[in-house]
């Protein structure tokens, strides 16, 4: 007798969810900073309390993590079981250039939302569990290319080209053209990989 009355919650909260999510998503999208967006906005477009919200994502920052990793799913699976050019069939040095664009695209798109998470919480970027995720699956890859040394700095190294607040900086601020960053970035990562691999071709 008691299953039917559990069931209803957990739709309840199920739809909440999403509904909170959909709310974030549209407000991050129009907003003019990303700081602007509060627990109480989303309640208000959501439809639900505030209560609500910190019960399903803990605070504001556990819901823009959320958020982030809904947003982000599609282009982690792509890289990870996907087809080339970002799939593991995809030879390495054509791979990293494929998976650094297509994480720039993906901030080009969320550049609020992408500013909002590396701005909240945490005393270091660097131990964020999505930044950790990057770094590791690049670093996976670099491991795989010849002559290439240091390629857990040369991960770090990479990942700071596509940076938010730098993102935002260029096409915010600056007003650089998409493909434009597009082409800077390929260009940026031919040069790295070309003296990271030239570097320890000669060392070796």
């Amino acid at each position: 007798m008691a299953e039917p009355a559990e069931r209803k919650p957990r739709k309840d909260a199920a739809r909440n969810r999403a509904a909170a999510l959909a709310a974030a998503d549209d407000l991050f999208a129009r907003c003019e900073s990303p700081e602007s967006v509060t627990m109480a906005d989303i309640a208000a477009a959501a439809g639900v309390g505030k209560a609500t919200l910190f019960r399903a994502f803990g605070d504001r920052t556990g819901l823009i993590h959320a958020l982030y990793k809904a947003r982000l799913e599609p282009v982690g699976t792509a890289i990870e079981e996907g087809p080339p050019p970002l799939g593991p069939a995809t030879p390495p040095l054509q791979r990293v250039p494929a998976l650094l664009d297509a994480v720039l695209r993906f901030k080009l798109d969320n550049r609020h939302l992408a500013l909002a998470l590396e701005g909240a919480g945490g005393d270091s970027p660097y131990q964020a569990d999505h930044y950790q995720r990057w770094h590791g699956m690049l670093q996976a890859i670099l491991e795989r290319i010849p002559g290439l040394t240091d390629s857990d700095f040369t991960a770090h190294a990479l990942l700071a080209a596509v940076r938010a607040d730098l993102v935002e900086h260029l096409a915010g601020q600056g007003g650089v053209p998409r493909e434009r960053m597009r082409e800077q970035l390929a260009s940026f990562v031919a040069k790295v990989l070309d003296s990271r691999t030239s570097s320890g071709t000669s060392s070796g």
